[in-house]
């Protein structure tokens, strides 16, 4: 078999010639792969960023509203004050969301989108009255969480008037001790959200005298006794079946729905 080139030998006393250190820092193709790649990953990063952060490709340019009923889109444009011209990645959906919430009360669920390239979007739920309250010649609008959202000039059509009337009894003034005007208001609205629909038409009035005294006035002068907002589904099936037993009563009770009655006519 022949023996190495002299070229060969020649590679070899100079490979053994190399100091030892030098041979460790010798790249391999390995290493220089991993070299190559983390090089691109930090030029991808880095347009990454100036295309998120400085380019003007990826900046708001224009605004959204939806599901407005009573505000305007103006008014939440206003209110969520976004930066337009500023990049779409740096905007702050959850300050804006605070913003909206915190100083425009009617809405009740609101969520900042951004729409990519250029877009904001701003999706808005508003609270719906369930009850009113008269103050000062105002009403005052109530939710189904009993939150008092907003104050109109007007009332608004199909919603029932909420009256508190505590009397000087000592258990109507124990119930308002004990429960507090926001849990009466409270209980109010619960009555109102388990009335049946032809009845929730109808109702123009819901009366709190105590926690367990709840009464409605309806059209046509007919009163129902509710008693406490516990057992709403019950109560609604025996006023229901009440009214369409005794259609020309006057007053019904269904505060024990087991046993509800009727009278008047």
């Amino acid at each position: 078999m022949a023996g190495p080139t002299t070229a060969e030998r020649g590679e070899r006393q100079q490979e053994s010639s190399d100091p030892p250190l030098a041979r460790r820092l010798r790249p391999t193709p390995r290493l220089r792969t991993i070299i190559i790649l983390l090089v691109v990953l930090v030029l991808l990063g880095a347009g990454s960023v100036w295309l998120l952060y400085g380019s003007k490709w990826l900046r708001v340019e224009r605004v959204s509203v939806s599901g407005t009923r009573v505000l305007t889109p103006e008014q939440v444009q206003e209110v969520a004050d976004v930066p337009v011209g500023a990049p779409l990645i740096s905007v702050d959906t959850d300050a804006i969301e605070e913003r909206l919430r915190q100083e425009l009360p009617r809405i009740d669920v609101v969520d900042v989108v951004r729409s990519w390239p250029h877009g904001i979007s701003l999706k808005v739920a508003e609270r719906t009255p369930v009850l009113i309250v008269q103050k000062d010649g105002k009403f005052v609008e109530v939710d189904k969480e009993g939150v008092r959202f907003a104050t109109v000039s007007q009332p608004p059509k199909g919603v029932p008037a909420l009256e508190l009337v505590v009397s000087r009894s000592s258990s109507a003034a124990a119930s308002l001790r004990r429960f507090g005007e926001s849990r009466l208001v409270r209980e109010a609205v619960r009555v109102a959200r388990a009335l049946p629909d032809a009845v929730a038409r109808d109702t123009q009035v819901v009366k709190v005298r105590s926690y367990d005294d709840i009464s409605l006035a309806l059209t046509g002068g007919t009163t129902v006794a509710w008693g406490s907002g516990e057992k709403g589904a019950a109560k609604a099936r025996a006023l229901t079946a009440l009214m369409k037993a005794s259609p020309d009563a006057r007053y019904f009770d269904v505060s024990v729905p087991t046993a509800p009655a009727s009278a008047g006519s």
